[in-house]
């Protein structure tokens, strides 16, 4: 294992607040490659003319997107000596569009050692993502599985 990379179990604590150190500006070339990689046949992603038809008046980016590039932009800060365990309570507050700039910003629920896996531990989080007015697109809780310090 790499030293000094992530945080470890003991260094989350709960009730603490880590925001994103960079917001990552959504292209347009991100959503519709992604929506093609991903086989996602809803033409609001891809389609200008049929996007334009509806009440966002231009395409949407790809939800499943958003949630990748929001879970990106907080391991850094939380997860990356982790496993991932799983996200519950997926919410799509706001709409995301090209040229949007996201940032992440995760507070630590609750934690516990692992009963299963002895040198882990558990970690529940909330994280939103936010534009850059500041409004809330995407919010879920993800859970994690971090090492314990040994040292």
């Amino acid at each position: 294992m790499i030293d000094g990379v992530g945080r470890s179990y003991e260094e989350l604590g709960v009730g603490d607040v880590y925001r994103s150190r960079f917001g990552r500006t959504v292209l347009d070339a991100d959503n519709v490659w992604f929506t093609l990689l991903t086989m996602n046949t809803n033409p609001i992603h891809f389609d200008a003319a049929y996007a334009g038809s509806t009440e966002w008046k231009r395409p949407l980016v790809d939800s499943t997107f958003t949630l990748a590039l929001v879970t990106g932009l907080s391991v850094a800060d939380v997860s990356e000596q982790a496993v991932n365990l799983g996200w519950r309570e997926v919410r799509l507050p706001a709409p995301v569009f090209a040229g949007d700039t996201i940032r992440a910003e995760t507070e630590i629920l609750e934690k516990r050692e692992s009963q299963s896996r002895p040198g882990r531990g558990i970690v529940t989080m909330r994280t939103r993502g936010l534009n850059q007015r500041d409004e809330v697109v995407i919010e879920f809780e993800r859970t994690i599985m971090v090492p314990l310090d040994t040292d």
